[in-house]
């Protein structure tokens, strides 16, 4: 079975995002050591929470290098929430340095009438990359859940894999490239489709 290493950083639920991957046919494995997420078939970086503390619970459990190894070396790689905005190179959340796997700020959800902030609850994606293997096997615009007030704005578009429609502002709400996948929902608290989300993933780290 695939065996994903899952970051404990203390900046999350791992037990909800462990029992979700649990139900899509995978073997988690909490760890902060180095040779054992290096040692996965896939990763998944979970957070909930505000950006600089993680970049430092990261950094204290030396944490980063091993990050950007296991990105660098091709296996399968999934941010979740929190866990895709310190993918980028810095937030507006706070002053720390994000890993900065990908080019890109984490910026704020501007105030307008009519939308509350944080962006919370069931929102449907609009695919941009509808024929990616994570999305296989999902309508065409999926319901999914959400809880943020920061987005990612990558610098190339083009690794946007959906977007969501929140007021009048249209974000980043999951991105792919080669061997990296990141979403700014919760598929483990998005019912079936979620659960199918993260079965895609597993049936993706397979074909590896």
């Amino acid at each position: 079975m695939v065996k994903i290493a899952v970051v404990d950083y203390d900046m999350g639920n791992l037990h909800s995002a462990c029992k979700a991957l649990e139900k899509a046919g995978a073997v988690p494995m909490v760890t902060d050591q180095a040779e054992e997420i290096l040692g996965a078939d896939a990763v998944l970086l979970p957070g909930v929470g505000a950006f600089d503390p993680a970049m430092r619970h990261l950094r204290d459990r030396h944490l980063e290098a091993p990050l950007h190894q296991a990105i660098a070396s091709g296996k399968p790689f999934l941010g979740i929430c929190l866990g895709m905005q310190i993918l980028f190179e810095s937030s507006a959340e706070g002053q720390e340095k994000g890993l900065g796997a990908i080019p890109g700020r984490v910026k704020r959800f501007q105030p307008e009438p009519g939308i509350t902030i944080p962006h919370m609850g069931w929102n449907p994606l609009q695919l941009t990359q509808p024929d990616h293997p994570i999305w296989q096997g999902l309508p065409e615009n999926p319901y999914v859940y959400f809880v943020h007030s920061f987005y990612v704005a990558p610098t190339d578009v083009r690794v946007n894999a959906a977007t969501v429609t929140h007021g009048s502002q249209t974000v980043t709400a999951a991105i792919a490239k080669d061997n990296l996948v990141a979403m700014q929902f919760h598929p483990e608290k998005s019912s079936t489709l979620g659960l199918k989300i993260l079965k895609n993933f597993v049936h993706w780290v397979q074909q590896q």
